[in-house]
């Protein structure tokens, strides 16, 4: 008999994700490069209000996990939304929520890969940032086709270091305040002193306060939430998914507030807001802060400002690291999915002696690497197009998962089926989000970030005729035989 980790699901795939795997997953999937290093640009915008832009649109993310949650647990299948999609709402939303996805994250492949270089590139100017890419994108594959445990373990790792680092910089941030260390301008009363704690009017740049500020931030701070959905996603290779998902959507909310809130509370603390620019971050200065400090290693003093910037450095590439490697497994299973729904070419659900679908890594590994060379080749125009595009899909993404729901809850009712998992009360917070995600869209046009807004119809008018495009293929194919 094999052990529980090695059990293979209906579709082929193996069960071979354990529970610290999958609670790492979650967390780890709200942890990016877009926490350390993507405050800045939010901080200028909103001040210290942003930190409850962060709660409020940690709360959202929840709902939208526990919406997600509710389905993955009663039809634990890859695909996860496109499937529930295709089955609940009709076979164009099940192609266009799949494909949509998957495009997506090979977007976000292409700008980790070469985020990647350019991490690399600081110790070893010497190696073309081309190189180090590369040979990142061949290992984090290979390690994806070894075996779905192999990710996961991975993962596991990553996403250690990403905490600890978190956990480093609140306990020594809180060690800065309490013992006076941090210098005269570490206080608590940065959080209002400069302008209060919405300091920043959208309209008044020179900051005569007023929530515009805020409001601005949110359209940033709620993308760095992108990757929660993944969790979705493992549950095809989940072991015991009915425990192992609940659990892991339940602790989301308080890590969050713990990781995002409560460092920001901390840092925004060690020094006035006004001091952050879009190009740095609070947690920066934290590192900053400990230049002054000094211990001895084996009879030898190492100084800190040595290592500042290495440590960085090795934060912001595991990060990115992090992201790339879940950037391959779900878009393999995404196009696994879709394989299997008829929505995508059928040897795409191909799987390898080890039940991890091999095809579907190859292909999607092609196109991110097509997206490194167009990534150097393109005009910065073409490639804020490709950017805007990932804003559009995230928003694509969200919106049809608290839709899916709905439509699922209702048929759900009419079987008189009582679900596993609930979702956080029905239907109010599909409609929460829905508002809310609705509203960013008008923010994101208020504020100049047009260009998002404006490519979604175009987006969904490309994929329905793609989607119109295999159908009508499907239904010649079905008259020949």
């Amino acid at each position: 008999m094999e052990p529980t980790t090695e059990k293979k699901t209906e579709q082929g795939l193996k069960r071979g994700l354990e529970n610290r795997h999958i609670q790492l997953i979650a967390l780890g999937g709200a942890i990016g490069t877009g926490l350390f290093l993507g405050i800045g640009p939010a901080a200028v915008l909103a001040g210290p209000s942003v930190i409850l832009g962060y709660a409020l649109a940690g709360i959202i993310a929840f709902f939208i996990m526990r919406q997600l949650g509710e389905m993955v647990v009663e039809e634990p299948v890859s695909g996860s939304f496109s499937h529930f999609a295709y089955k609940y709402w009709g076979t164009f939303a099940g192609f266009a929520s799949g494909w949509n996805y998957w495009m997506l994250y090979i977007l976000v492949s292409m700008s980790e890969l070469t985020a990647i270089g350019v991490y690399v590139h600081f110790w070893w100017p010497e190696i073309p940032l081309w190189t180090s890419s590369l040979f990142f994108f061949v290992a984090i594959n290979a390690l994806n086709l070894s075996s779905v445990k192999v990710y996961g373990e991975a993962e596991f790792w990553f996403s250690i270091v990403k905490v600890v680092a978190i956990i480093a910089m609140i306990g020594f941030g809180t060690y800065l305040l309490i013992s006076g260390s941090g210098g005269t301008q570490a206080s608590i009363n940065n959080l209002w002193n400069d302008g209060g704690f919405f300091p920043k009017g959208l309209l008044e740049p020179d900051g005569k306060g007023g929530f515009q500020g805020l409001f601005a931030a949110i359209t940033l701070i709620m993308f760095s939430f992108g990757g929660l959905e993944l969790i979705g996603i493992t549950a095809a290779e989940a072991d015991k998914p009915e425990k192992t998902i609940p659990k892991a959507t339940n602790q989301v909310i308080y890590r969050i507030l713990i990781f995002y809130v409560g460092a920001l509370i901390i840092l925004f603390a060690l020094s006035p807001w006004k001091n952050i620019t879009t190009k740095s971050s609070p947690f920066v200065m934290v590192f900053e802060s400990l230049k002054g400090f000094q211990f001895q290693l084996f009879g030898h003093t190492i100084y800190f400002t040595s290592l500042i910037a290495n440590v960085l450095n090795l934060i912001v590439l595991t990060a990115a690291l992090s992201v790339y490697n879940s950037c391959v497994y779900s878009n393999s299973r995404m196009l696994y999915g879709l394989a299997k729904q008829g929505n995508a070419p059928a040897f795409l659900s191909k799987l390898n002696k080890n039940h991890v679908p091999v095809v579907a890594i190859i292909v999607s590994g092609l196109f991110a690497a097509i997206c490194i060379v167009v990534n150097k080749l393109i005009p910065d125009q073409a490639l804020e197009v490709l950017m805007s595009l990932v804003v559009s899909s995230l928003m694509i993404n969200w919106l049809m998962i608290s839709v899916v729901h709905l439509k699922f809850k209702q048929r759900k009712k009419a079987e008189q089926v009582r679900t596993k998992f609930p979702s956080f009360i029905y239907p109010l917070s599909n409609y929460i989000c829905l508002l809310f995600l609705v509203g960013i869209l008008c923010l994101m046009w208020l504020t100049g970030m047009k260009l998002p807004v404006e490519l979604i119809p175009g987006w969904l008018l490309f994929l329905y005729g793609c989607y119109w495009l295999v159908k009508k293929q499907a239904q010649k194919k079905a008259m020949a035989n």
